[in-house]
């Protein structure tokens, strides 16, 4: 009667490159921002306390 429909593996190849680039853009973005912010952490410590402390003893000496 009806024959069984035989799989396509083209579309099987197709997902799989879709699922691994998608997979890599994901960790390339990961790896960024991770440094991003460990990058933040060791340089911008130190002059975002200065501009914090600076800012809260301008607000300070206006009130008073």
């Amino acid at each position: 009667m009806n024959e069984p429909r035989k799989k396509n593996p083209t579309v099987g190849v197709a997902v799989l490159i879709v699922v691994v680039v998608l997979f890599v853009i994901g960790t390339v973005l990961f790896n960024a921002l991770k440094s991003k912010r460990e990058y933040e952490e060791t340089m911008g410590a130190g002059s975002a306390h200065a501009s914090a402390s600076t800012a809260a003893s301008q607000a300070s000496g206006s009130t008073q």
